[in-house]
């Protein structure tokens, strides 16, 4: 496996490779300072070793088999270390140079990683903020995002809806909470227990206190069922792109005070690929993030999550269909 290469001092030319899905200009800002970073190389991918990671739900999953597919039909020899686990194994194993590349989310990049308590509510501004804070600090590099915003949601059954008099957002959830309290059962995965931009940080935005004993830790793949079961909760945190939730005819709540940062995805790689490929990278990946906007990457992850298929036969299927692999 590629082990990370020290920094060589340079300058990011970013205005020719990061060009926004939505045709918006993601160069910085002038005078923006770009730090000890390297330029982009535009070596072929022919021969060239990759390693490709992902986290563990359906979605990374999906995207992780993209990038093996895409890599290896531009000729690379491409190590499959897709499925390594959260959010913090897969970070880990990219800093340390165990993998090359994953795709990660910019909303989990500012909170999580880079410990900042407030999101930039613009969607070019935060991207822009993370791209270049990984590339000063940590040496990792990111190309253009994704136009699909997977974040956060709470989401409940038509009949739990129904039965709970209609609720709309966390708001009105709050209410319910105070009226009703023992309505408000709530499943989530163990990520959200303990993450800022998860449960804790939502109870602060919101000014609420969920019960410790109205909230059950599920794997994640369980808890869109256990939603649209009611057994054992009336709602359930999901992940807004995730395909379940139009097969289970789940109702997401609006996020009305707008606490859930956004969560658009890009490549991540380490500096010593950049530094040899990341012009070709950056030409390679960017029509293929600028397809995956909310709806393509819900009906992918259906496949998976509902549909059953295999999230390489998904992938591959899908940059065939659209022509960017043979």
């Amino acid at each position: 496996m590629r082990t990370r290469n020290l920094r060589v001092a340079g300058t990011l030319a970013v205005a020719a490779l990061l060009i926004s899905a939505c045709g918006e200009g993601l160069e910085p800002e002038e005078g923006e300072a770009t730090g000890d970073v390297v330029e982009p190389g535009d070596a072929s991918l022919e021969g060239a070793d990759i390693t490709v990671g992902s986290k563990d739900f359906d979605e990374q999953l999906v995207l992780g088999e993209i990038s093996v597919a895409l890599l290896e039909d531009a000729g690379a020899n491409v190590t499959n270390e897709v499925n390594l686990g959260g959010t913090d194994a897969t970070r880990a194993a990219l800093e340390s140079g165990e993998i090359d590349h994953y795709w990660e989310y910019t909303g989990t990049a500012w909170i999580s990683f880079f410990g900042e308590t407030d999101p930039i509510p613009d969607r070019v501004e935060q991207y822009e903020a993370v791209r270049v804070r990984d590339a000063e600090e940590r040496g990792l590099y990111w190309l253009e995002p994704t136009l699909f915003n997977n974040t956060y949601g709470l989401a409940l059954s038509q009949e739990a809806d129904a039965e709970l008099g209609g609720v709309d957002t966390i708001s009105e959830l709050a209410d319910l909470l105070e009226t009703d309290p023992d309505a408000v059962s709530l499943c989530i995965e163990s990520e959200f227990r303990v993450r800022d931009d998860g449960l804790p940080g939502m109870e602060e935005h919101y000014g609420i206190d969920i019960p410790d004993g109205n909230v059950t830790v599920l794997d994640t793949g369980v808890i869109y069922g256990a939603t649209a079961d009611r057994d054992p909760c009336n709602f359930g945190e999901v992940f807004t792109t995730d395909g379940r939730i139009a097969s289970l005819d789940l109702k997401v709540l609006e996020d009305d005070q707008a606490f859930f940062p956004l969560y658009n995805v890009a490549p991540v790689f380490v500096e010593d690929v950049y530094a040899e490929y990341g012009a070709t990278l950056a030409e390679l990946y960017a029509p293929v993030a600028a397809a995956l906007d909310d709806d393509t990457m819900a009906s992918l992850n259906a496949r998976v999550s509902a549909d059953g298929e295999r999230p390489a036969d998904v992938a591959r299927d899908w940059l065939q269909a659209n022509g960017f692999i043979g």
